[in-house]
Order: C-alpha cells, then structure tokens, then sequence
C-alpha cells in the first residue's frame, strides 16, 4: 500500500473498492470531491489519516467478488448504471418521500428538522428526476454513439461530449452538497430515541440513498466520463 495520503479519494476507491465502507463512515466524499487527496479530505474534517488508513489495512479484502468496472466497456458499463443505479433511484424516491410525507405530518413539530429535510429530499427528487433522464436521453447515447465510431476523434468535437459531462457532475455535486445537509441535519441519520417506526425506517432509507448515490457517482464521474473523453480526444 503505497502513500495512500497523497493519493486522491477517487484512486483510492478505484485501487481499493473494499475501502469504500471506511470512506463512507466517516464521510469522505470520493464521488463529487474525488480529486482531493486523503490527507487532504482528513485535514478537512480534522481526522487522522494515519487512523482511516490502519481502519483500511484492516479490511479484508473482497475484491475477487468485485466487479471489473475498468475493464467494462462504455456500453457495458452504462446499461449496468442503469439497472443498478437509475433503477434503484426512480424506485425509491417516492417511497422516501411518502415516508418523509407522514413523519413530518403527524411529527414535524416535535422533530423541527424534518420538515426541512423533507424539503431538501424533495429538491433531490425532482433534481435527480431531470438529471437521469439527461443522461438517458442525452448523454448516455453519445457515449455509445462514439463507442461505435471508428475513430470518435475524427467525427466529433470535444464539446459534444465534454459539455453535457461538465453539467451532469455539477448536477452530482449538488445533489451531494443537499444529502450532507440531511445527513448533517438527522445527526449522520441517528434516529432519536424516541422515534417511531417509520422514523427509523425513513433514516435508514435515507441512509442507504446516499451510499447509492455515491457509487453511482463514482462510476460515472471516475470511469465512464473519463473513458467518453479520452474516445473523443483520440487517447484510447
């Protein structure tokens, strides 16, 4: 394991995709704020990188049952974004919100932050709503368009596909910016001890969105828009 301090979050978890639960428990962003190196994103949250990275070496490494995203091709990996992730995301955020929708209902005024989480869920809703269907209907297809050129440099202009990239990992890192707020807001999603059922069931779901959305922004901005740029620029 060489300097993992100096190595961005992104190619840690590109390395290391074991290492992501402990990036995860203590918030460090490797999707929207990958480039920042460990140290960096330690110092940041005023942690100990020589802590996480023991936390790491402690890991049992599971990368034999782990996908090979690198080595997908464009198409393969988009068509796995769109089961995995896309699909997950469509399902779940109505559920989220219904649940959301009663909690802050029948207990909004013991719990004066859900109100406020429920508005910023729904921000994350009708925001994720419009950026899949970008991708779906924009981006994704221009990327397998230029998958199917013989020479993608020759036949198109660096914009048409740098350009809707650009917007969509903007897109990423607000709706990363808006689930640290919530998970800032619920106390890194801690139900209180008083808290009902659907209470619980709502953080846990609200949880779980968020570590989706990490992985599903982690292969979109570190492997696949890497790989539609380097087609356009002539570098594969």
């Amino acid at each position: 394991m060489q300097n993992l301090e100096a190595q961005t979050l992104s190619s840690i978890v590109l390395e290391h995709h074991e290492y992501v639960p402990v990036l995860e428990k203590y918030s460090l962003d490797f999707c929207c704020r990958g480039k920042r190196t460990l140290s960096e994103a330690c110092a940041e949250k005023n942690l100990s990188a020589a802590k996480i990275i023991a936390e790491m070496n402690a890991v049992e490494n599971n990368t034999a049952t782990q996908l090979p995203f690198e080595k997908m091709t464009a198409a393969e990996l988009i068509s796995y974004i769109l089961i995995r992730h896309h699909f997950y995301v469509k399902n779940s955020m109505p559920v989220i919100i219904n649940h959301l929708n009663k909690l802050v209902e029948k207990h909004g005024q013991r719990y004066l932050h859900m109100p406020r989480v429920l508005e910023l869920f729904t921000t994350v809703k009708n925001e994720m709503e419009s950026h899949m269907a970008k991708e779906e209907m924009v981006l994704f297809p221009r990327i397998k368009e230029m998958a199917g050129a013989d020479n993608p440099s020759l036949h198109y202009k660096p914009e048409y596909i740098a350009a809707p990239i650009d917007a969509m990992e903007a897109e990423h890192e607000n709706a990363g910016d808006i689930l640290f707020e919530i998970r800032d807001l619920t106390d890194n999603y801690t139900p209180p001890a008083d808290a009902c059922t659907t209470h619980k069931v709502c953080l846990q779901e609200l949880k779980t969105f968020e570590e989706d959305l990490h992985q599903h922004v982690h292969l979109e901005n570190n492997i696949l828009f890497p790989m539609a740029l380097a087609m356009v620029q002539g570098k594969e």
